[in-house]
C-alpha cells in the first residue's frame, strides 16, 4: 500500500502529516514554508508511494468556506495539475489547530515551546489525517 499525506495549507507555513505504508498510524512529518511546498511534494513523491492527497478544508460554524478558502483553491489548482496521478480529497479542518494546542499543553511543551507556530501547524495537519483515518 502507498501513504496518504495530509496538507494543512496556510499562506506562510504547510503543516504536513503521513501515514505508514499500511495506513494506519498518522504521524505530523513537518513544517513547509509555503512557498516551497511543490518543491518539497515532488521531492517526497519521487521517494516515496502516495496514494492520495487530503487537503484541509477551512469552514465557518455556518458550514459556509473561510476566507482562507480562496487561496487553498489556487494552490488545489496547482496540486492538481503537478500531480495529476494522485487524487486530492477535503477534509473539515475545524478547530484542528485549537486542538493542536491543547495536545501540546498535554504533552507537556512549556510556553516557549508552544509559540512554536509551525509545530502547530504539523499537528494540525496529523489531526486532518487521523480524522480521516478515523472515517474510513
Amino acid at each position: 500500500m502507498a501513504r496518504i499525506l495530509a496538507i494543512d495549507y496556510g499562506t506562510k507555513r504547510t503543516g504536513i502529516a503521513i501515514t505508514d505504508e499500511l495506513q494506519i498510524i498518522a504521524s505530523g512529518l513537518t513544517t513547509v514554508n509555503t512557498k516551497e511546498i511543490f518543491s518539497f511534494l515532488k521531492t517526497y513523491t519521487s521517494k516515496e508511494q502516495v496514494e492520495l492527497f487530503l487537503v484541509g478544508e477551512p469552514k465557518q460554524m455556518d458550514n459556509t468556506a473561510s476566507e482562507s478558502e480562496v487561496f487553498i483553491a489556487k494552490f488545489l489548482s496547482k496540486l492538481e495539475k503537478q500531480f495529476p496521478n494522485i487524487p486530492v480529497k477535503r477534509v473539515d479542518e475545524r478547530f484542528t489547530s485549537k486542538m493542536a494546542f491543547q495536545t501540546m499543553i498535554d504533552s507537556g511543551l512549556k510556553k516557549n515551546q508552544r509559540k512554536n507556530k509551525a509545530l502547530v501547524d504539523e499537528i494540525s495537519a496529523t489531526l486532518i489525517l487521523q480524522s480521516y483515518l478515523y472515517s474510513k
